[in-house]
């Protein structure tokens, strides 16, 4: 009997039927079909009701387990008796019922002996229980008839701990009492029929572990029980001697700590650091990052736990996703698909229904049934950004590029490209053939720099770009970034257009004639070097004979970048100057600028730079060997760049920009236009009539004339062309820089008191202000910004003053009152 909603198992319930629930990683109705088989019981009829696809589906004829299945489905509720009466052309001998969503190890031969002997018309199998209350008691005589029985008593109306099993063999003469015109339940109209009829009804104590599997604590109790041996049912994997299950593919670090009895099942990844203590249960596929600590756990298939997260008696649903640091108390059970944000508390008893996210810093004291509690966008800060195969899989690559298609033409072109990572190139031939099934043609750029894509998109027959590589700083996360026909990152309005077709699935799907092609651009890497050389002053360059230190970060410019600096007759030093994901994956920033410092000074180099593998963001050496920060990078090119123009005479900039910067082009005849600190606003200010520069705080650089994005390549040749200009060494400009002094920190805030805080802080300023991004209050010697972060549950506060330690403690000072407004 397989029709039960198992509504008291929700949320785990909500979109998968009770039988299929698995205990230590096989279906509950698994292993009763598997204890039927043992019995000698080889055809087996089926009744489904609720989600009935789901067990065809997995169980089919039955032949992988050595038995028969057929199916009988409810089409309405027939209660228990009539939902085995629905299966009667099926049942035409002795048979036994038998629930499929109860964990039972019981003596199912010795039942149907003891109905055998005592020649019954129906045998109930009995067995005790310590809370008969929620059970039909039965009682019975010495012969083994049943005397009397009671369904759910109260206290007061206790008279024996044996209780009904739900195991019944019956001869088929047993259809004679069940109607066939409305619902008939067994425990409350066949069996007191029976007994005041005087017909041969029998009870069987049987032997053996019974569990009515009926609501969570059962559910975490059940699989206690299978690790204690309790109950003898097959646990898949290999059984090593301290108690601990491997499955086939399991990886596990020599320095994560498995702590048994414990259940790791196939294709799991347990990193260094991890503990598994006691009576954890682990699916396939499930990923354990470093520093994970689990206790009486059951998770589903494919979820991921990031590191620091801490669980204890909680259950988590099929794919779940649970980030850094997020901490899970006792009894609490999260639903399929549940994303859970850095650093959130699911409380004591908490149940979070399937498909519901909650927000990063978030303290949840109550169950998430309805409401999506801040439900996350699909576009980031820098684009669609997550884990690999976690957030972002094959398939939802797919749906996401038809989305992005369908708001194209039929027939456009659209350029994709990618680093070199395994996860990359994946992402991309999924995005490229679902590009293809909306009808959109592909140009392929294969391995190369977001610049370089960038170039290749402003061509007038492209539509827009797909460019996809790791995040910095985080191998295990992809992020892909949406490029207009200008070449710049979506706005927002096409990224919100973008989504409402993915949540939709409103995709546009074409004929087979219409499908898209690939094309391939065999010499992209010429044309984005010849544009560059001829956009800037290379004569100029070549007449320096500049000596510099070019370190590539394995990534794609070391494809282009040769190309372009061969044009300008400089000595170069390359370091890593090959395309590598593992030597990628090393890359730090701060590190690889001091390796570049030793090699400029050991080698009397003019300069070094570093560009990122992505080719967006430099690093400057000066000739000492001093690395420069974001800041002096900024104010190096402001203080070179020569303003001669009229027509092209703005500079744009973040509104968190240093008044020293902004003094600086203002003095030199310049105008400064502050924009947002997205990066997207900053791309579309670059864009503007009279714009010749444009730059970030860290340290990427625009220039207009060339490409309106962030370029290392352009940012370089462009540092080369003015230091020639000026004819003076880097570092001889580095020394003439005002000293600035910014301080940045965040706090945290909730997202439901963001805006709250926001008019706390406005409601309490007097002075002037700045209303362009946030909040930025203006003083004497500085400034201080107020902005609620996009995407973490936290407010980030940036301050100039005119000194480090004045900065600081503006920001402190502004810290304490958001921490005042949030409260405890």
């Amino acid at each position: 009997m397989a029709g039960g909603e198992g509504s008291r198992l929700r949320p785990l319930t909500s979109n998968t039927p009770k039988p299929m629930l698995p205990l230590v990683n096989r279906p509950m109705m698994e292993h009763i079909v598997t204890l039927l088989q043992r019995h000698g019981c080889d055809e087996i009829v089926v009744t489904v009701a609720y989600l009935a696809n789901a067990i065809r589906t997995y169980f089919g004829d039955g032949s992988e387990l050595g038995v028969r299945i057929r199916y009988a489905t409810e089409e309405r509720p027939l209660g228990t008796a009539g939902s085995v009466r629905n299966a009667m052309d099926e049942l035409d001998e002795r048979f036994l019922v038998i629930s499929g969503d109860v964990l039972t190890d019981i003596d199912l031969t010795r039942i149907v002996e003891r109905h055998i002997e005592v020649g019954a018309l129906a045998t109930i199998g009995l067995t005790p229980v310590e809370n008969p209350l929620e059970f039909g008691i039965v009682i019975t005589r010495e012969d083994g008839s049943i005397e009397r029985f009671l369904e759910k008593p109260s206290w007061g109306q206790v008279f024996s701990d044996t209780v009904n099993s739900g195991i019944f063999v019956f001869e088929p003469e047993i259809f004679q009492y069940i109607a066939s015109d409305r619902p008939v339940d067994f425990s409350s109209e066949v069996f007191p029929e029976l007994l005041a009829s005087g017909k041969p009804l029998f009870g069987a104590i049987a032997d053996g572990y019974w569990e009515d599997v009926g609501n969570l604590d059962s559910y975490v109790r059940a699989h206690r029980d299978i690790l204690d041996g309790k109950v003898d049912v097959d646990i898949p994997g290999f059984r090593l001697s301290d108690g601990v299950w491997l499955g086939s593919g399991a990886e596990v670090d020599p320095d994560a700590i498995i702590e048994g009895p414990a259940v790791i099942g196939d294709n799991c990844r347990i990193a260094a650091g991890a503990r598994l203590g006691p009576y954890s249960v682990l699916g396939a596929n499930v990923r354990v990052r470093t520093n994970v600590d689990l206790e009486r756990v059951v998770i589903h298939d494919n979820a991921y736990l990031d590191e620091g997260a801490w669980l204890r008696g909680t259950v988590v649903g099929r794919a779940g996703n649970i980030r850094r640091a997020v901490r899970c108390e006792e009894g609490a059970v999260l639903g399929d698909e549940c994303f859970v944000a850095d650093a959130a508390v699911i409380g004591t008893g908490v149940k979070v229904y399937p498909f519901k996210t909650v927000e990063s810093g978030a303290l949840v004291k109550s169950s998430i049934v309805w409401e999506s509690r801040g439900q996350r966008n699909v576009f980031g800060v820098h684009g669609v950004s997550g884990l690999a195969n976690v957030d972002i899989t094959s398939e939802q690559a797919v749906r996401l590029a038809m989305a992005f298609a369908s708001t194209v033409d039929t027939g456009s072109l659209v350029v994709t490209s990618r680093d070199s990572s395994r996860a990359a190139r994946m992402l991309k031939r999924a995005m490229m053939s679902g590009l293809n099934a909306a009808g959109v043609n592909v140009l392929d750029l294969e391995v190369t720099t977001v610049p370089a894509t960038r170039f290749q998109v402003r061509r007038p027959s492209v539509s827009g770009g797909v460019t996809i590589r790791i995040k910095d700083g985080d191998p295990q996360s992809v992020i892909i970034r949406f490029l207009g026909p200008d070449g710049t990152d979506l706005g927002t309005d096409a990224q919100r257009k973008i989504e409402r077709m993915l949540h939709r699935e409103d995709f546009r799907r074409v004929l087979p004639a219409e499908i898209g092609d690939i094309g391939l651009t065999p010499r992209g890497a010429e044309q984005y070097a010849d544009a560059l050389a001829a956009t800037f002053d290379t004569d100029r360059i070549r007449a320096a004979g500049f000596k510099v230190v070019v370190d590539y970060g394995s990534g794609s410019s070391s494809l282009l970048m040769p190309n372009v600096l061969a044009k300008m007759d400089a000595d170069v030093l390359a370091v890593n100057p090959y395309v590598s994901t593992p030597a990628r994956l090393r890359y730090q920033r701060d590190r690889n600028g001091r390796q570049v410092a030793e090699l400029v000074r050991a080698s009397g180099s003019d300069l070094g730079v570093v560009i990122g593998p992505d080719g967006e963001h430099l690093t400057l050496i000066d000739e000492s060997g001093h690395v420069l920060t974001d800041i002096e990078g900024l104010l190096i090119f402001l203080s070179l760049l020569p303003f001669e123009d009229p027509e092209y005479d703005t500079v744009a900039l973040p509104v968190h920009t240093p008044n020293s910067a902004i003094h600086l082009v203002e003095q030199r005849g310049g105008r400064v236009e502050l924009v947002k600190t997205d990066t997207v606003d900053l791309h579309r200010a670059s864009l503007g009539p009279r714009s010749c520069f444009a730059a970030s705080l860290d340290g990427g650089y625009i220039i207009p004339s060339f490409l309106a994005g962030f370029d290392a390549a352009a940012g370089f040749t462009l540092l080369l062309e003015l230091l020639a200009r000026a004819d003076r060494p880097l570092g001889h400009v580095v020394a003439e820089l005002r000293a600035t002094h910014i301080f940045h920190d965040t706090v945290a805030t909730p997202w439901e008191q963001k805006g709250a805080v926001m008019r706390s802080l406005v409601e309490q300023t007097s002075g002037p202000t700045v209303l362009i991004d946030g909040l930025k209050v203006l003083f004497e010697d500085g400034w201080i910004l107020a902005l609620p972060d996009p995407e973490e549950a936290s407010m980030q506060l940036w301050a100039e003053a005119g000194s480090e330690a004045a900065a600081r403690e503006r920001v402190s000072d502004y810290a304490k009152r958001i921490s005042r407004m949030v409260g405890p």
